[in-house]
């Protein structure tokens, strides 16, 4: 009974196979997520990192459902939650789950909250799409919630709109109404983009706590390696759509494998170490309508890069137990399961 018990713990909540999510570009499809696979555990944190353009949003709207109609698609693959393929269900089996177990807090809390509706109506609009309660108990709950993220004056905040409120009062806003419905996963697209560092550290502390508070998986989306390495257990690194290296966050800072992973922290500045210049990465990232076609799709950025590297596609394969890195310098000690 208790091996039954401890295999229920380990399944995965989330997970993602061979995952492809394509834009439709003069008539021409574009992946802008390729061939994406990872699992979310029962309150485990992963942190998806990457450059603008590497698809972190796009792999975050494909989880949830929320690609722009008629340009975006889910070309291929598979995302089961808790054992259900999201894919198969209809926009109405959806919408049952969208807000109530799985939630989304955007990375622009001004453009995300409508300004013409009050705190009050946007919050209890969540309660009404999952709960049969009346106008006067959703208030109250509108009222507790924005209570419990911190909110000072919750009685008089939720009659206020989005422009009378500062960014931070917004980003709490946004995620009282990710966590009204007490969902167990968690999508948090760049929660802490555009608010100052106080601020910023005080909503990343509030995350952790609701999470600690309700046992709720997270994905956390980010470009800052430091949130990275305050709230999350795994890392994904994303690169033009794939994923380059997935590994424990200590190890990731410890011993990275990319290339690109290795730039990516030797960007972050060094507290007490004066230095003239800091670290960039040379380029961009390719374009959705400019991916090489073969090879790694860092070459061209690559300090390490070789001939073959322009020519052979890697693989996201294990170096070692339990770190996954996609890169011609690393001979895999098996491959990784679920590649085509």
């Amino acid at each position: 009974m208790s091996t039954k018990i401890s295999q229920l713990k380990e399944a995965p909540l989330l997970e993602i196979t061979n995952l492809e999510t394509a834009f439709n570009i003069d008539g021409k499809d574009y992946n802008a997520v390729d061939n994406v696979s990872f699992k979310v555990k029962p309150g485990q944190i992963v942190g998806i990192v990457g450059e603008s353009g590497c698809g972190k949003s796009v792999l975050s709207l494909s989880i949830i459902q929320l690609l722009p109609k008629g340009i975006g698609k889910l070309k291929s693959g598979e995302i089961i939650f808790d054992g259900v393929n999201l894919e198969k269900m209809s926009e109405f089996q959806i919408n049952k789950i969208r807000g109530r177990d799985i939630s989304i807090i955007f990375q622009e809390p001004m453009t995300s909250l409508n300004p013409v509706f009050s705190i009050g109506f946007q919050l209890q609009e969540v309660f009404f799409n999952h709960l049969k309660i009346s106008k006067s108990e959703a208030r109250k709950k509108s009222i507790a919630i924005l209570k419990s993220v911190g909110i000072s004056r919750p009685e008089k905040i939720v009659d206020d709109y989005p422009h009378q409120l500062s960014g931070g009062m917004r980003q709490r806003v946004m995620i009282a109404m990710a966590i009204a419905c007490h969902p167990r996963l968690l999508i948090a697209d760049e929660p802490t983009t555009a608010l100052d560092v106080t601020v910023q550290a005080q909503i990343l502390d509030l995350l952790k706590d609701i999470q600690k508070k309700n046992d709720m998986s997270v994905i956390l989306i980010t470009h800052d390696l430091g949130v990275v390495a305050e709230m999350c257990d795994e890392v994904i690194v994303m690169y033009a759509g794939k994923i380059v290296e997935r590994t424990d966050v200590d190890t990731l800072f410890y011993n990275p494998k990319h290339p690109y992973t290795t730039l990516l922290l030797g960007a972050i500045p060094k507290m007490n170490v004066e230095e003239a210049r800091l670290s960039t990465i040379q380029g961009i990232v390719p374009s959705l309508t400019n991916m090489p076609p073969v090879g790694c799709r860092f070459a061209n950025r690559c300090p390490k890069v070789m001939p073959e590297c322009y020519t052979k596609t890697p693989i996201l394969a294990d170096v070692e137990q339990g770190h996954e890195v996609a890169c011609l310098l690393y001979k895999a000690s098996k491959p990784r399961e679920g590649v085509n």
